[in-house]
């Protein structure tokens, strides 16, 4: 699937998820919870990129021109907002993850339920990911916190 039409798929997940933050709140977690289990000797302190509350741990590697991502965390909601951004952006070429226009962070109005920190954290994540990529620097151990 394409990058746009994962995030369509992930803006329809959060439609049917009910109206409440707390549903919300669990779609987060369980998307979270779903995610592949990062080998421990990934999570090192070796390249910090970002800086905010829980500590994120992100890997990736290159394979068959495409992007592969890995992460993990020590918190489920912040492990869940991960998993949305390698939801739509794992298992991409690396010039389209460069080039992609992220909108579904608004289309499933993740600023309004989520604390200003955190929010402020997924955006500059998705971002500081797409320069990475173009680049060409997010390969390897990457550890991070949202």
């Amino acid at each position: 699937m394409t990058i746009n039409e994962l995030q369509d798929d992930l803006i329809e997940k959060f439609s049917k998820a009910g109206n409440s933050y707390a549903d919300k709140y669990k779609l987060i977690i369980q998307m979270g919870k779903a995610l592949q289990e990062m080998d421990v000797a990934f999570r090192t302190d070796e390249n910090r990129i970002w800086s905010c509350q829980a500590t994120v741990w992100v890997h990736s590697i290159e394979r068959d021109g495409k992007l592969f991502i890995q992460a993990d965390s020590d918190a489920a909601i912040t492990k869940g907002l991960i998993a949305l951004i390698l939801y739509v952006l794992s298992d991409q070429s690396k010039q389209d993850i460069a080039n992609a226009n992220l909108y579904f962070i608004d289309k499933i109005h993740l600023k309004e339920y989520l604390s200003p920190n955190k929010s402020n954290g997924i955006l500059a994540m998705l971002k500081d990911i797409q320069i990475l990529t173009a680049e060409g620097k997010l390969t390897g151990t990457r550890s991070c916190s949202i």
